[in-house]
């Protein structure tokens, strides 16, 4: 069929039009503040080849995820499709993200013939499992992160499957808000099956799946030719997950190999970490989605997002790795993972296309929950926030602050607290932005967020499942890494920290304690020491950084009356370049990783260099730095640095080059480092 340019956008830009109308559905309807309010959950239209046609300004770690699930679920019942069905599964080992993340489709039929499916994914604010919320930062299988729903049939024909009904809100808390947001999912899927027979009606069938053919064709391309303009070749990162063993810091490692070659992209986290019996393991399909994410937003972020845009993407993987989970390890770090690819591949790619690419975003989800039974009321509540941070800085400007990161799309970055409050008992004391977490850098990083929650039910039990805690966000071309993420508790003005930081589950708060969740910053971008000094000035004029930081971190100083000292700052930042740490680097055969469970890099220098134990950067030719923790060797010199040709690889240098050593986290001081 020879297709009219005019008939194409109609017809496309009409299917995108019904998943809008899907998503307003689903806010109009929905019952739990974290749809209604966050609208933690997206749309998309499938045809019947299980391929993503149509999808709106929805979250990119839903939706380029969602082919995944829809394929198990064709795989199962492909051939027994029937109008009025609706499907469903959340099973991370087929298809899913965490159990939380529900998804539903429903075939539409015309003339008798399989024609589109609607398709919604959608945080459940509770999935069953060992803590409220399901999310909990201790759980050791998939068993004890809720229920775990294969594909299955949810409504046959138009008549609810009573049995799978009653199985699935017996295992989950406060049911009937569940049984709400259900509905609300089934609104959707109505919606859409109406819009797409007007559509029908109008355009015929015939026409409809030719522009859904011409559409994702001309999608593909468009991508295709950006990943032409970069170099072939393989271009090497790697990058950690927050793991504790018997109490002790074990970072899991995700590592990423990224092959250009022609209009093909392919990743390859082969060599990733083991899976483990903690939460630091997500699904193919959310490492598939973190690849997508990172190559698309870096290369078209104006293009269209259909299944003709995965074409030039592949992606390898062991399965039984922390990037590839298998039953029965946890993948409720299914947000940690995919952002910790996202880096990975962000960084690979800073190798070819430096000018394309942001320093580090904060890198998590930062999943708060408090819930229980409130003795006051009798009622059963549930808490959940995800405080946004900062994001990298890049060639035009600073980054973002207190925004969600690439992957989270169009998600509320900060919960309106007059609904939280009305609904849930607790009270907001505090939401501002937290000074000084920003990346240095000619370009800083934006700055994270600081929100301070006081509980008033009578009890609740916390949990968090967060990342960044210890590795922070990194900056590229000698920028600065953000602040790590942080949380404690406030109680009676004691502070209370966590022995494993990020990795809590149901621990037990009490009437009136305060909940502050701190979150990360993003990276700098470029040298700190080139930043204009009357920026640094305006950032200490609006409070975003003070006089000292300016000074320690810039080299900038201000007179009294705010203006920059321009002869005081020349010669503070002369000082601070020559008192950075630069280190030749050379080869050795000792060994280059350590771990228990998890697999953290190693590098050598003199006792007269960085603290033994102390984990740094190393800057070299490449954007993005090299994370690694010093042992001491007396054998090299004074200005050594000895470490494997992998670790050569990844920061583009040759033995004899001169590196660049920042300490991140000095075992020596209480608070672990500098910052």
């Amino acid at each position: 069929m020879t297709l009219n340019p005019i008939d194409l956008e109609i017809v496309t830009e009409g299917l995108i039009s019904i998943v809008r109308e899907m998503r307003q559905t689903i806010f109009r309807t929905a019952h739990s503040p974290v749809i209604a309010d966050a609208q933690d959950f997206s749309c998309a239209l499938f045809n019947a080849d299980a391929e993503m046609v149509a999808q709106g300004r929805d979250m990119p770690g839903h939706v380029i995820a969602m082919p995944a699930s829809v394929a198990e679920i064709f795989t199962d019942y492909r051939d027994e499709f029937r109008p009025g069905d609706l499907y469903v599964v959340n099973d991370p080992y087929r298809g899913g993200s965490h159990l939380n993340d529900v998804t539903l489709i429903s075939p539409v039929f015309v003339d008798d013939e399989l024609f589109l499916f609607p398709c919604v994914r959608m945080h459940w604010a509770d999935i069953g499992g060992m803590t409220p919320g399901s999310v909990s930062g201790q759980a050791t299988e998939i068993l004890q992160e809720g229920l775990r729903i294969p594909p299955i049939r949810l409504i046959d024909a138009g008549r609810d499957n009573v049995a799978a009904m009653r199985v699935l809100f017996a295992n989950v808390r406060m049911a009937d808000e569940r049984r709400g947001d259900l509905e609300s999912s089934i609104a959707a899927c109505h919606t859409a099956q109406r819009r797409l027979h007007e559509l029908v009606d109008r355009h015929g069938k015939d026409l409809i799946d030719a522009c859904v053919a011409a559409n994702m064709d001309r999608t593909e391309r468009r991508l295709r030719d950006r990943i032409r303009d970069l170099p072939d070749g393989t271009y090497h990162y790697e990058d950690y997950l927050d793991l504790y063993t018997d109490g002790d810091y074990d970072p899991a490692m995700v590592r990423c190999a990224l092959t250009v070659a022609d209009t093909q992209i392919l990743a390859d986290f082969r060599g990733s970490s083991p899976q483990v019996a903690a939460v630091v393991n997500s699904s193919l399909a959310m490492t598939t989605a973190g690849v997508f994410i990172a190559v698309k937003s870096a290369l078209d972020p104006g293009g269209l997002v259909n299944h003709g845009a995965f074409r030039p993407l592949t992606v390898h993987t062991d399965p039984g790795t922390v990037v590839h989970v298998t039953y029965p390890a946890p993948a409720n770090a299914h947000s940690e993972v995919r952002k910790r690819v996202i880096s990975a591949v962000m960084a690979a790619l800073s190798q070819v296309a430096p000018t394309l690419i942001a320093a580090d975003q904060f890198g998590t989800t930062f999943q708060n929950l408090i819930g229980g039974v409130d003795d006051h009321t009798g009622r059963p509540y549930l808490y959940y926030d995800y405080p946004a941070g900062g994001n990298g800085g890049f060639l035009e400007a600073d980054g973002p602050s207190a925004m969600n990161p690439v992957d989270l799309g169009d998600i509320s970055t900060i919960q309106s607290v007059e609904r939280l409050e009305t609904e849930i008992p607790i009270r907001v004391e505090a939401c501002e932005l937290r000074p000084g977490s920003c990346g240095d850098g000619q370009r800083r990083g934006g700055f994270g967020t600081r929100r301070a929650t006081r509980l008033l039910a009578s009890h609740g039990a916390y949990s968090v499942q967060t990342d960044r805690t210890t590795v922070a966000p990194y900056g590229l071309s000698l920028g600065a890494p953000g602040a790590p993420t942080s949380t404690y508790l406030d109680r009676d003005g004691q502070r209370i920290d966590f022995d494993t930081p990020g990795k809590v589950a149901g621990y037990r708060m009490r009437e009136g304690d305060i909940l502050v969740m701190e979150s990360a910053g993003g990276g700098g971008w470029r040298d700190p020491l080139t930043r204009d000094p009357d920026q640094v000035a305006n950032d200490i004029g609006d409070d975003y950084l003070t006089a000292e930081q300016a000074r320690d971190r810039y080299g900038v100083l201000v007179d009294p009356t705010g203006q920059v000292d321009e002869s005081a700052t020349t010669a503070t930042r002369e000082r601070l370049r020559a008192n950075r740490r630069w280190l030749r680097v050379t080869t050795t055969d000792l060994p280059s990783h350590t771990g228990v469970r998890g697999r953290q890099r190693i590098v050598y220098s003199h006792p007269d260099g960085p603290p033994d134990g102390a984990l740094i950067e190393l800057h070299g030719n490449h954007p993005a730095p090299l994370r690694a923790w010093i042992r001491h060797d007396p054998s090299l010199a004074a200005d050594q640095v000895a470490l494997d040709p992998d670790g050569l690889r990844i920061l583009g240098t040759d033995p004899g080059d001169r590196s660049f050593v920042r300490v991140l986290a000095d075992p020596r001081t209480p608070t672990g480092g500098p910052r």
